[in-house]
């Protein structure tokens, strides 16, 4: 590399490290089933109470969804286990589900979601119905995230999207709710930063935790990306240079996190931070976030970062 092009490089660091350094700063993770493995694998990387999302597993009982909450909690870490409304069978199983989740995992923030099935199991149909029912409050969750699309919704218009995290929001407001949004994971960062804009336009100043995969092969991305709907940034993925690489190693969000951090600093976009999911191994993700976090980057000229070892 040319000395010139070399210290256009470092004078960029000088600028983009402290970005992504404060754009990583409280990263959270979302973990699938974690075991007591993964979360002690954890405590010598993560800070004690970092927010761990835990998702409802469609077909599995909620007593799963409580056991790995527990564990979350046992291990020092916070649980924010996701409320899938549809999946809910009654306002007894509600109470049931919520008065367990307080009394053995100490839960005070939750991801609160339609869940996406077809038919409800039971009485609530959608996560606004959920927050309307003024249990959450009652077991003492003081914090919600609701859910943010930066592609859309396979199924919901943009305008339909809107209309329900209006009504979220004020829903969760009225009732003493904190809202954190949380998004869909997304590899297009042009289409977050339009979103984002898109949301502060339209006066809603909550915090934004970006949704995003952590390390993971790029097979591993291309099939959760089709089971969730985010086909058009999957796509982009999949276009871009160095695919032979990704396809040969590991795929990491560096050219996602970059981006991000200096647009939404530079745009005064106020809190946004990521939310990493592990598909490629909750350690993995932990200790990439966190080192990246740390400042250990290296820019590279295609507009991402590697992150050095310690």
């Amino acid at each position: 590399m040319a000395l010139s092009s070399r210290a256009s490089l470092v004078d960029q660091r000088l600028e983009t490290a402290p970005r992504v350094m404060s754009f990583l700063r409280q990263f959270s993770m979302e973990i699938t089933k974690p075991s007591d493995a993964d979360l002690a694998a954890l405590k010598s990387v993560l800070p004690a109470r970092a927010p761990i999302y835990v998702p409802a597993i469609p077909n599995s009982p909620l007593s799963e969804l409580i056991a790995a909450a527990t564990r979350v909690r046992a291990q020092g870490f916070e649980p924010v286990p996701h409320l899938a409304a549809r999946r809910i069978e009654s306002h007894a199983a509600l109470e049931d589900l919520l008065s367990r989740l307080s009394r053995w995992a100490n839960v005070r923030r939750a991801l609160v979601i339609g869940g996406d099935v077809p038919n409800a199991a039971g009485p609530f149909n959608s996560a606004l119905e959920l927050i309307d029912s003024g249990l959450l409050q009652r077991h003492g969750i003081a914090e919600i995230g609701i859910a943010g699309y930066p592609e859309g919704h396979p199924r919901l218009s943009p305008e339909t999207l809107d209309r329900a995290l209006a009504a979220k929001i004020e829903a969760a407001e009225q009732t003493g709710l904190a809202v954190t949004i949380v998004t869909q994971f997304c590899f297009d960062a042009p289409a977050i930063m339009s979103w984002i804009k898109r949301l502060r336009a339209h006066g809603f100043e909550h915090p934004v935790r970006v949704g995003m995969a952590g390390p993971a092969s790029f097979a591993a991305l291309m099939r959760y990306a089709r089971l969730c709907g985010v086909r058009a940034s999957a796509h982009g993925l999949a276009c871009q240079p160095g695919l032979v690489k990704h396809l040969l190693g590991t795929s990491t969000p560096d050219r996602i996190v970059r981006p991000l951090a200096e647009g939404c600093d530079e745009q005064a976009l106020g809190r946004v931070s990521a939310h990493f999911f592990s598909f490629g191994g909750a350690a993995a993700t932990a200790r990439w976030a966190s080192a990246a976090a740390a400042g250990r980057i290296v820019l590279d000229r295609a507009g991402g970062f590697r992150v050095e070892p310690p």
